[in-house]
C-alpha cells in the first residue's frame, strides 16, 4: 500500500502536470479528531479552468494508479471521480470550475491547501463548524420526540407485515437517527457546543463507554426478531434520554405520547 507521502506526492504532481489552478485536501485527513487508519480517503479538489477539456478524455486518471472500481458523479457544477485502487488507497477527486469555488467550500467542513499559486482560496474560508451541534430549542426537541414516536409505528407495521427492509429503514434511518440527535444534545448540555462529525461518527467520543456498548445491541437488524428487540431497546433508551434532557433544559416532555406508543408496540408485537 502506498504511503501517505507517496499518495500526496502523486496528487500534487498530477495537479502540476494538468496545470490546475489550485488543489486542496478535505475530509478526515484534515481533521485532527479523525482516527488514522488504512481506510481514510484522500478527499481532493482540483480547481480548474478547462473542465470540459479534462472530462472529454479521462485517460489522465490512470496516473493515479490501477483501479479496482470507480464511480463518476455530477454534483452541482462539479465532477466527482471516486477511485478505489488495487493497493487499498482511495481518492475521492472533485473537479471544480474556478468560478464555483464557493460551491465546493460550502460542501466541506474544512480543508488544507495543497497548491494555490494564484491565491484563489484566500477569499474563501472553510466551515469547520459544519458538524457542530448546538443546544436545541424547545420546538426542535418537541419535533424530534414526536418524529421518533410517530415513526416507531411504521417500524411496528413493517415487523407485523414481515417487511424486513421497510422496518429496518424506518428504525435505523429515522428512529435511531432521532435518538442520536437527542444523545448529541445531551453531550451539548453537559459540555457545550461540540463537533459531532458526519453521521454522528464522533458521538461516542463524548459518552461513557457503557452507552456505546449498550448501543451495539441496537444495530443487529438481521431478522425481524432482532429488529423487534432493537425497537424496544431503542424506545426505552429514547424515553430515558429525552426525559433527562428535558429536565436539564427545562423543556416539556410528552410522557403520555411516549407511554401510549410503547404500549402500542407491546400490544402489536408482544401480545399476539
Amino acid at each position: 500500500m502506498r504511503t501517505e507521502t507517496e499518495m500526496m506526492d502523486r496528487i500534487v504532481g498530477i495537479a502540476e502536470t494538468l496545470q490546475v489552478e489550485a488543489a486542496a485536501l478535505s475530509g478526515s485527513r484534515t481533521n485532527p479528531q479523525s482516527r488514522e487508519d488504512e481506510f481514510q480517503d484522500y478527499d481532493v479538489v482540483y480547481i480548474v479552468e478547462n473542465l470540459e477539456e479534462l472530462i472529454s478524455d479521462l485517460s489522465w486518471l490512470d496516473q493515479f494508479g490501477n483501479r479496482v472500481i470507480e464511480q463518476h458523479n455530477i454534483v452541482g457544477h462539479r465532477r466527482l471521480y471516486l477511485m478505489l485502487f488495487k493497493d487499498g488507497n482511495r481518492i475521492d477527486l472533485t473537479l471544480c470550475p474556478k468560478e464555483h469555488i464557493q460551491e465546493w467550500v460550502d460542501s466541506e467542513a474544512g480543508f488544507s491547501v495543497l497548491k494555490d499559486d494564484k491565491g484563489l482560496f484566500e477569499a474563501y474560508l472553510p466551515n469547520p463548524k459544519r458538524y457542530w451541534i448546538w443546544p436545541p430549542t424547545e420546538e426542535e426537541f418537541a419535533s424530534t420526540c414526536n418524529e421518533f414516536w410517530w415513526v416507531s409505528a411504521y417500524v411496528v407495521k413493517g415487523i407485523r407485515r414481515n417487511q424486513l427492509i421497510y422496518a429496518t429503514d424506518h428504525l435505523y434511518g429515522i428512529c435511531q437517527q432521532e435518538l442520536f440527535k437527542v444523545l448529541a444534545w445531551q453531550v451539548v448540555s453537559d459540555r457545550g457546543v461540540v463537533d459531532i462529525g458526519k453521521n454522528y461518527k464522533y458521538l461516542f467520543h463524548y459518552l461513557p463507554a457503557e452507552k456505546e456498548k449498550k448501543f451495539s445491541t441496537l444495530l443487529n437488524l438481521s431478522s425481524l426478531e432482532k429488529i423487534t428487540q432493537s425497537l424496544f431497546v431503542t424506545m426505552n433508551i429514547f424515553h430515558q434520554e429525552a426525559q433527562s434532557l428535558a429536565q436539564k433544559m427545562g423543556f416539556a416532555y410528552n410522557h403520555k405520547e411516549a407511554k401510549k406508543m410503547m404500549a402500542y408496540a407491546e400490544e402489536k408485537l408482544l401480545n399476539l
